[in-house]
């Protein structure tokens, strides 16, 4: 089948920083990015084809060249290509945000609902985020936190660190904060109901929106436990290591370190999407053969069999 690597779509929310252009190895003009869409086929931002005969198309129209077939027997189960990944680089706060599941979203947004993880891959000393509330608290308490700016007072506050995982269910109230950079693996949405904003104002000089009935609709308001780690038990090789971090109906996602070489088998069941994240190397499949960095993406279709990753590196892989 094919591989081929991809150029993100770049935004400049007024957070962001300029990491992913420092160490990240991304070209563009913007001042600051604050993401980078590597793997998108979303109307926001698409990622585009940068090797190959189609070097230049837009990733969505690359797929549908390729057929249904690339997508792999779990990958055409879903209505719309089912996933989503960016870096982010947070120099400033995220608002604290909710994302609807997909009963709420298709309803309401006319689009699938967002369950995401976050891989941490730099954290500033003393760098925290939030993940849902550290006490249950009522729909009522919710709304009159919110309007009266009190909503961090029962938020809960977690230090971060390089290398933790983070998975957030649609419905867990979250935000990423300063001086944290990640790359997070979402479903294929867009879809944020902001609640707090931290005073802001954006380009036109006024207040961003909220979205407050929204998030009331849609907010798990009980605490969550996690040990922010990956949820499987690495496994070690000659020449690599990998652990599986996150699963769910929408991505399964592993973190490979590689000090000579490695395999992996990308079946006829999915997708894989390789994004090197420290590092570099080469990533070979049976007719083609390109150089990995550090910042680099790369799909690679179902059924593509034994795919190389070669030289010394972490990766991300991500498959449905």
């Amino acid at each position: 089948m094919a591989m081929v690597k991809l150029l993100p779509a770049f935004k400049d929310y007024l957070w962001g920083g300029t990491k992913l252009k420092e160490a990240y190895n991304k070209k563009t003009d913007l001042d600051i990015v604050a993401e980078s869409w590597e793997l998108s086929t979303h109307k926001d931002g698409q990622s585009v084809v940068d090797s190959g005969e189609f070097k230049g198309m837009l990733f969505g129209e690359y797929l549908e060249k390729l057929g249904k077939d690339a997508l792999g027997t779990k990958g055409q189960a879903f209505e719309n290509f089912p996933m989503l990944i960016k870096f982010i680089d947070a120099k400033g706060n995220l608002s604290i945000q909710v994302h609807p599941d997909n009963e709420y979203a298709l309803r309401v947004e006319k689009e699938y609902g967002k369950t995401e993880m976050w891989y941490i891959l730099d954290a500033e000393e003393g760098a925290q985020l939030y993940y849902g509330t550290n006490k249950e608290i009522s729909k009522e308490e919710f709304k009159e936190r919110i309007e009266n700016n009190t909503i961090l007072d029962v938020l809960k506050s977690v230090p971060v660190h390089k290398g933790d995982v983070f998975f957030i269910k649609a419905g867990t109230i979250h935000a990423v904060g300063a001086g944290i950079v990640i790359c997070e693996i979402q479903q294929n949405s867009n879809s944020t109901y902001r609640v707090y904003d931290f005073g802001r104002v954006g380009k036109d000089g006024k207040p961003r929106e909220l979205h407050i009935d929204k998030a009331i609709d849609v907010s798990n308001l009980k605490p969550l436990e996690s040990d922010f780690k990956p949820c499987g038990e690495e496994q070690v090789y000659e020449g690599y290591r990998y652990a599986m971090m996150a699963t769910c109906d929408y991505f399964t996602t592993y973190i490979y370190d590689v000090t000579s070489q490695c395999d992996v088998n990308v079946n006829e069941e999915s997708f894989a999407s390789f994004v090197i994240v420290d590092g570099e190397g080469v990533i070979e499949t049976e007719d083609t053969s390109l150089p990995a960095k550090k910042g680099d993406s790369f799909f690679v279709s179902a059924g593509s069999g034994n795919v190389k990753i070669k030289g010394n590196c972490r990766f991300i892989l991500s498959k449905v």
